[in-house]
């Protein structure tokens, strides 16, 4: 089966929350949310916060950032105007603070979280060395802290249009774990503003099988349209329409 870009993007995300219970969507994160419910579609004990279908909280800002710092978040997704090779997250502008050329919406509780949730997983579509800075312009929600912090969380993974870094908390930089269909190793490189590990032979990143395809554009496709109907729409008219 043909598969498109968002759903490898999708099926990427959902192995990366393998053995996650309680998992948070923040705003604005069609794919991250479908990646969520399509592994709570494989196991009912997920719990997903900021989709509207199945949703068992009731206040979600305040049921948020309480499971993160009781320590009962699994999972949670972040992204960056900026994002650098320590993992340092950039969600204010670029230029020299406070007069920046540029400002974006603000760190909001990006700090909070990173800090607090065992596996945070950055998602940005544009892969860029505009995005993948050798150091951002400002700190919004900084990376792994010293060696004797007592912090739990922070980056486990890097998501983008073109490949798939895994994070070395101990050394503090990622790693390429692989590249996706109709892409290379050397469009990676090139498009990267940091440096990272990689093996010798990078995989690619596995398409998902038809099973998975299955569940992403029947049962999970119905009930992400109640969260996000245009994106839906537009990637899975069959679904919605037949809901």
């Amino acid at each position: 089966m043909d598969c498109r870009r968002e759903e490898l993007l999708i099926a990427a995300i959902a192995r990366l929350l393998e053995g996650c219970r309680n998992v948070a969507v923040g705003m604005l994160s069609p794919i991250p949310g479908t990646a969520a419910m399509l592994a709570r579609a494989r196991d009912p004990r997920v719990r997903v916060l900021g989709i509207l279908s199945g949703n068992s909280f009731t206040n979600g800002g305040v049921e948020l950032f309480d499971l993160a710092a009781q320590g009962r978040l699994d999972a949670f997704f972040l992204g960056g105007g900026q994002i650098d090779g320590r993992g340092n997250l950039n969600l204010v502008g670029t230029g020299d603070y406070p007069r920046s050329e540029v400002r974006w919406p603000g760190s909001f509780g990006s700090a909070f979280l990173y800090a607090l949730v065992p596996r945070v997983i950055l998602f940005r579509e544009e892969h860029s060395r505009r995005v993948l800075v050798p150091q951002v312009d400002f700190i919004s929600a900084p990376g792994p802290a010293a060696e004797d912090s007592r912090r739990r969380g922070g980056p486990h993974a890097l998501l983008t249009d073109l490949a798939l870094f895994t994070f070395d908390r101990e050394r503090r930089r990622f790693c390429l774990e692989s590249v996706h269909p109709g892409h290379g190793l050397d469009e990676v490189i090139a498009s990267t503003g940091f440096d990272f590990d990689r093996l010798e032979t990078v995989p690619e990143t596995p398409t998902p099988d038809a099973e998975t395809l299955a569940l992403i554009r029947g049962p999970v496709a119905r009930e992400i349209a109640r969260t996000y109907p245009r994106f839906a729409a537009k990637l899975f008219p069959d679904a919605v329409a037949a809901s």
